[in-house]
């Protein structure tokens, strides 16, 4: 089998928890998840199957959406529920608009530090591995882009709204640090995966559904999956060269000119989709052969 299952997690599982299962209802060595969901937090989760695990780095780098839910005035070890809560403080003198200006002063680029309680490694080392031993250590600040808050329901000291981010974003941060911000704390309540690339929380189906008997009428092709690049053809007598990992600088070689940096997805002279491909300065490339 080879393709995409747009799974929905549920509550109470792990991400690995899902590859398991998918793995036993299809019977394919070949499976993996594209980008881990916190056992407590539910959504969208894409899991590639075959050759579409060659994909899964390029769904991954996609935007996400979360449904998320959180609560001033308390922190805790973890950010979200599951962890000891070490500091309460009173959130009712709060303003909304003050409340509603801070967070969306996060929308944009901003340099997020990881929760300790995450699955990142420092000197290979699960930093969770650490944080169960009571260590805490300094943890490097990442370069994140909220590309949209939206939907913000203030009920103090409740607040839930959508988010739109990049990869790498956790949402767990974005919370304590709003809190941080209005100088109350906060910790993370709830949590949804709404959209994952073109994978919604609406089209998705949840791993409860999935069995042997009808695993396959879920896969997506791997066509489909990438259908958010934009296509390119390569012109008659080119193929060879393209499949073989060569550079082409001729511009005959395909039915339009590429933008630099683009990814596309790329068909031979039969128009049969055989990868993905970008144009540097010097020529275009397979970058992934997906036949």
């Amino acid at each position: 089998m080879n393709g995409v299952i747009n799974v929905f997690k549920n509550r109470g599982m792990s991400s690995f928890d899902v590859v398991r299962i998918i793995k036993k209802a299809s019977k394919e060595k070949k499976v993996g998840h594209t980008g881990t969901l916190d056992p407590e937090a539910t959504g969208v989760l894409p899991v590639c199957l075959g050759k579409a695990t060659k994909i899964i780095d390029y769904i991954m780098t996609a935007e996400k959406s979360y449904y998320v839910k959180f609560k001033l005035g308390v922190k805790t070890t973890t950010y979200d529920l599951e962890g000891e809560v070490v500091e309460e403080k009173d959130s009712s003198k709060l303003r909304n608009e003050e409340i509603l200006d801070v967070i969306n002063s996060f929308k944009g680029e901003y340099l997020q530090v990881p929760p300790m309680y995450s699955a990142l490694k420092k000197d290979g080392i699960r930093l969770y591995n650490l944080a169960r031993q009571g260590i805490e250590v300094e943890r490097e600040g990442r370069n994140i882009n909220i590309y949209d808050i939206k939907n913000i329901y203030i009920s103090n000291p409740y607040i839930s709204m959508d988010v739109t981010c990049s990869k790498g974003t956790y949402i767990r941060s974005l919370c304590y640090d709003i809190g941080e911000k209005l100088g109350v704390g906060a910790t993370m309540t709830e949590l949804k995966r709404t959209k994952t690339s073109i994978f919604t929380e609406e089209e998705s189906v949840n791993i409860d559904e999935i069995e042997e008997n009808n695993v396959g009428e879920f896969i997506i092709t791997l066509e489909e999956a990438l259908k958010s690049y934009p296509k390119i053809n390569i012109n008659k007598g080119y193929t060879k060269l393209f499949i073989n990992g060569v550079k082409v600088g001729d511009k005959r070689s395909l039915d339009l000119k590429p933008k630099i940096g683009q990814l596309y997805r790329v068909y031979d002279e039969e128009k049969v989709f055989i990868g993905l491909g970008k144009q540097d300065e010097f020529g275009f490339k397979i970058e992934k052969l997906l036949i």
